[in-house]
């Protein structure tokens, strides 16, 4: 279905009170991960994954320059986004499913881990998040975190990077694999449930299997 201009798939329960996961993703179905996910959890969920997201304008908290000059710059739509999604897209999803989730989780790749993560102190709609090579990196965003108060009431959250992510000779990008930990460590030491879980790899590899993981995880 269409909601907002956005492509939203639904996989799984429907009509059943089980737990709702949202993933926003840069493109797809995400049907190679609910499918990945059905191998690794008997749980039962719904999966809803949103697509045809202004990636680095809607997954990002406030604006910052492009990392490189051959990069766009990042322009802080996330906010609104998120009230767009709580407001309009959330209610769509949820009356196609009919019925309330017993939860909901948030997940994201990349830029979407870290519209994940930021969400928890934007509103209380999300129980659960997945952060999975989550944009940790981004300026001043570990401040923002101690600085803030969440607003959700928040029991898991699932942290994962590519152990070769932080190779890099860029000075903001390979600082994530440092600030993923004291992230991960900030909610740890607020009593909620974390994991912080090293794949081989790069930021690239095995996407759709590290997510699912990710999902597995909190569920």
């Amino acid at each position: 279905m269409e909601v907002e201009g956005k492509s939203i798939h639904i996989y799984g329960n429907k009509g059943e009170e089980v737990p709702l996961v949202l993933l926003n993703t840069f493109r797809g179905d995400g049907s190679s991960i609910f499918n990945a996910l059905k191998d690794m959890t008997d749980k039962r969920f719904c999966l809803a994954v949103i697509s045809d997201i202004a990636w680095n304008d809607e997954m990002t908290p406030w604006e910052c320059p492009p990392l490189s000059k051959n990069d766009t710059p990042f322009s802080g739509g996330a906010e609104d986004y998120l009230k767009k999604l709580t407001d309009k897209i959330l209610p769509a999803i949820n009356e196609e499913i009919g019925e309330e989730p017993l939860y909901t989780a948030i997940a994201g790749y990349s830029l979407g881990g870290l519209f994940a993560i930021y969400s928890l102190f934007c509103t209380n709609r999300f129980r659960r998040a997945v952060s999975v090579s989550g944009s940790m990196w981004f300026p001043d965003f570990t401040d923002y975190i101690r600085e803030n108060e969440l607003k959700s009431d928040v029991d898991r959250i699932y942290f994962s990077l590519g152990d070769k992510e932080a190779l890099t000779g860029n000075p903001i990008l390979s600082s994530v694999e440092e600030k993923t930990a004291q992230i991960e460590r900030f909610f740890w030491e607020k009593g909620i449930e974390t994991v912080f879980e090293k794949n081989p790899g790069n930021h690239f590899k095995d996407a759709d299997i590290r997510m699912a993981k990710g999902i597995a995880w909190i569920l």
